[in-house]
């Protein structure tokens, strides 16, 4: 089949499984019946999630924050793309300024935002002249590639100065059934911004596309009938507050701080603690392995307590949260911004995060240091955490660099934590989850000796600059 619209489509897939017709007599049925005729005889015999996962949609998100298009990203059961800081320059586009902030809050912020992308440009350019007086163009290599190779790199250094304010562009592909949750979820969103895009969502759905293959599906709305539980996720909304306003009351100060490595992998004995834990890591600024701790020395009406609070403002229609789901490995990551939206791509694993607070300080590229940039680059860092500091929340969130570190929760199993030490640490990888990946094969070998050899990453020290 192809060219029918979504809606269509999936209401003669779930006809042809309960009809001993051909599919090609189930769509002519379809054809001649409008949805709403459908809906009315068939929808209760079939139920609605089932007729919703079979109808898929493309939709593509335009001039969004990378903030928004981080958010909107945030779906397990997803595909796309989102432009790439490695191809495109993003310093001439400009930046989203969030509708929270007032006319002073939003002065601060552009100017903070116009320094951060006249420091992008900087940096840029000399990392590119610096990338070719260190690597010869090879004999064989033409010249435009050989440009376009090591612009790309400046890019990926350039990038640490991006911040989640640009604006980009998010295409995807996702079932009508994952469209709901995740309008569902961005409704339910502390960010102005992607709840406006949720309700958005909702329209395009109910209307012909703006951009069609032919002239016949050009006039038919994609799914007007089946996108229809579309209310705001209040269960999650509520929980996550009510989580936070727990932790701050019950949990103990914590104690001289332990030394947690950048990447740190438990493996969770007891299910009740993990799923405890995991409650708590969104909701604090603690690491994981501390939370685990904490809730394994609990009692279980105490390690109850959390989940009961968690579940209180859930009602029949609502699934149980992704905390309840996992993996059998806990990779807990403080990495920078930029890696996390690379990282944040792996869609076979449950992903948790942090406050997007800045706390956590920076990371540096050895090419700045390389080419004598560690002052400006510092002092533009510096100044821009500052600036984020005094802006309220959610709005300062988007002041937030690409370099500046937060800290991520990964659950997954084996195949998984192979597959994302394997690709991304190759040598056509950015450096930062390049060394992201090399760390989590090191710490699966440590805890796993005969499973993490089978891992066979590219150590970072490992390169080849000119290589895409």
């Amino acid at each position: 089949m192809a060219g029918v619209p979504p809606e269509s489509c999936a209401y003669a897939l779930a006809r042809y499984s309960r009809s001993p017709d051909s599919i090609t007599e189930s769509l002519e049925w379809v054809r001649s019946h409008d949805s709403a005729k459908f809906l009315e005889s068939f929808y209760f015999q079939y139920g609605h999630a089932s007729i919703a996962d079979l109808g898929h949609i493309v939709l593509c998100l335009e001039g969004v924050s990378e903030l928004a298009a981080t958010e909107a990203e945030d779906e397990q059961l997803w595909d796309g793309q989102a432009r790439s800081s490695r191809y495109q320059d993003f310093g001439k586009s400009g930046f989203v300024t969030p509708p929270e902030f007032n006319e002073e809050d939003a002065a601060t912020y552009r100017t903070a935002g116009n320094a951060l992308l006249a420091g992008y440009r900087h940096v840029h350019d000399r990392v590119f002249e610096h990338l070719i007086g260190r690597l010869p163009k090879p004999a064989d290599m033409k010249q435009d590639a050989y440009e376009r190779n090591l612009k790309a790199r400046a890019f990926d250094v350039a990038r640490y100065l991006l911040f989640f304010g640009i604006p980009t562009g998010v295409g995807q592909v996702t079932s009508i059934r994952t469209l709901e949750r995740q309008v569902r979820r961005m409704k339910a969103s502390e960010y102005a911004e992607v709840r406006d895009l949720g309700t958005e969502m909702v329209e395009a759905c109910a209307q012909p596309p703006d951009c069609s293959w032919d002239a016949a599906s050009a006039a038919q709305p994609l799914a007007r009938t089946l996108a229809k539980y579309v209310d705001a996720d209040s269960h999650m909304q509520q929980s996550r507050a009510d989580l936070r306003e727990w932790a701050r009351q019950n949990l103990p100060v914590p104690a001289a701080a332990v030394p947690v490595d950048d990447v740190d992998l438990l493996k969770p004995a007891d299910t009740h603690s993990d799923i405890a834990a995991t409650l708590l890591y969104p909701a604090t600024d603690r690491p994981f392995r501390e939370l685990y701790e904490l809730t394994s020395a609990m009692s279980s009406a105490q390690r109850n307590e959390i989940i009961d609070l968690a579940l209180r403002s859930r009602t029949r229609r609502d699934e149980l949260m992704r905390e309840f789901r996992g993996g059998l490995y806990a990779y807990d990551i403080v990495m920078d911004i930029g890696a996390y939206r690379d990282m944040h791509r792996h869609r076979r694993c449950h992903q948790y995060r942090q406050s997007y607070n800045g706390s956590l300080g920076w990371a540096t590229p050895d090419a700045i240091r390389d080419c004598g940039l560690s002052d400006f680059y510092a002092d533009l860092m510096r100044r821009t955490l500052e600036a984020l500091r005094a802006l309220p929340e959610p709005g300062s969130h988007y002041l937030l660099p690409f370099g500046a570190r937060a800290r991520f929760l990964f659950k997954m199993d084996f195949a998984e934590a192979e597959y994302i030490s394997r690709l991304r640490s190759g040598v056509k990888g950015h450096f930062s989850y390049r060394q992201v990946a090399w760390e989590m094969k090191c710490k699966m070998e440590k805890l796993e000796p005969e499973l993490g050899r089978l891992i066979e990453a590219t150590p970072p020290w490992i390169e080849d600059p000119l290589k895409r």
